[in-house]
């Protein structure tokens, strides 16, 4: 876990190419996707040089790809973030539909979502992945 204790924000973040798509996950989560947790801080990316560059620093609770991206997408780059950084922290992956979900088993991702996104499903996918790094606030 990167935060220093439980009253410090998650930061959350979303790749994505398509600005609305970013857009629509942090709407769907809010401000704090479950009372147990922290407030979020959400760090909005739109290429992979930069996703490489936030997961580096060391900061980030969890990181939201989309696999859909273009040129870079999402599954490739959880798959590289797996391969390269030592205790990667937890990796969610938008997929394109359903029948997509066995590439994020491929990518090493620890939850996939498809399109179109559905919020509670998102909420729990991420309440779960972050439930096992974060100590409760109460």
């Amino acid at each position: 876990m990167t935060n220093a204790s439980a009253k410090d924000p998650l930061k959350i973040l979303v790749y994505s190419d398509d600005a609305n798509i970013r857009s629509h996950v942090i709407l769907a989560l809010g401000r704090r996707p479950h009372p147990d947790l922290p407030e979020a801080e959400y760090v909005e990316v739109a290429t992979e040089p930069v996703v490489v560059q936030q997961m580096d620093s060391g900061t980030i609770d969890l990181a939201i790809l989309d696999g859909e991206a273009v040129p870079a997408g999402g599954m490739g780059i959880a798959k590289q973030m797996k391969d390269e950084i030592f205790r990667c922290p937890p990796l969610l992956v938008l997929t394109g539909r359903p029948q997509d979900a066995w590439l994020a088993t491929w990518s090493r991702a620890d939850a996939a979502v498809p399109h179109p996104l559905d919020p509670l499903q998102l909420g729990e996918a991420v309440v779960r992945l972050l439930s096992s790094r974060v100590p409760a606030t109460r």
